[in-house]
């Protein structure tokens, strides 16, 4: 077992959650607790190192299955709670810690979420798992945008990255690449004419959701070719960035007959 904080296994755990340039050289990112590992085992993740502590484990029945298919799979360490914590960006982990390496999954038919600069990991999780349970076929992190394989990002995302087509590193040129043979580009603006359940979602489209500070960048109105908004009463000026993304990804689920 593991006990030690300076053990290799830890220390490069703790690597890739402190720093975005470890996840870069190595493609690789931290996942944390039950419910996160044993999803990306169940959509066949390559996960790289896994260190988990059998006690946590054995307390409940989740935990308990987990520890099963842990036992027999390769790269696979028991090691005690001091040297989890260690490895962990949380607290109080749960008792299993994993390097998972970067997913490479094609792009799918269905709408382009191009993500404008979100600075905010926790918004930037949240649209990539309201992304996917909305069935986006490909999703567009532009420059600006915080990192999608840090560790706020991945609770956040709650397992979106291993069923969800993602690019990411992506210049504006890129992007637009990407989106130009869509007859229909979407952005979100607070003050644009349209309200965003009379917009056309049946037809390919991409939509664009600007920075939670600073809206849509010169580059993001650049590539939109019609601007929705999301009517609303109240005091409020404008949605938190991952709500209004949300509220117009269901919106064309909704329009497509939730197909």
């Amino acid at each position: 077992m593991i006990t030690s904080t300076h053990n290799a296994h830890v220390k490069y755990l703790r690597s890739l959650c402190a720093d975005p340039r470890d996840r870069r050289r190595e493609r690789s990112f931290v996942i944390e607790g039950v419910r996160l590992v044993a999803h990306a085992l169940a959509t066949s993740a390559d996960l790289r190192v896994v260190l988990y502590n059998p006690d946590s484990l054995r307390a409940t029945p989740a935990g308990s299955a987990l520890l099963d298919q842990l036992l027999s799979r390769p790269g696979c360490f028991a090691a005690n709670a001091v040297a989890i914590n260690a490895a962990t960006d949380t607290r109080n982990p749960q008792g299993v810690v994993a390097a998972v390496t970067w997913p490479n999954l094609v792009p799918q038919p269905g709408l382009r979420l191009v993500l404008d600069g979100l600075q905010d990991p926790g918004n930037l999780g949240t649209l990539l798992r309201s992304a996917e349970a909305s069935g986006v076929g490909l999703v567009l992190c532009a420059p600006g945008c915080a990192d999608p394989f840090a560790p706020k990002v991945m609770r956040a995302a709650m397992g979106a990255h291993f069923s969800l087509p993602m690019r990411h590193d992506l210049s504006w040129d890129e992007i637009g690449a990407e989106v130009a043979d869509l007859p229909v580009v979407y952005a979100a603006a607070a003050d644009a004419a349209m309200p965003y359940d009379q917009a056309d979602w049946n037809q390919p489209a991409a939509l664009i959701i600007g920075s939670e500070a600073h809206g849509l960048s010169a580059a993001g109105m650049t590539l939109a070719t019609q601007y929705l908004a999301i009517p609303m009463q109240g005091r409020a000026e404008s949605l938190n960035a991952a709500v209004a993304g949300s509220i117009m990804l269901f919106e064309a689920l909704r329009q497509r007959g939730g197909r």
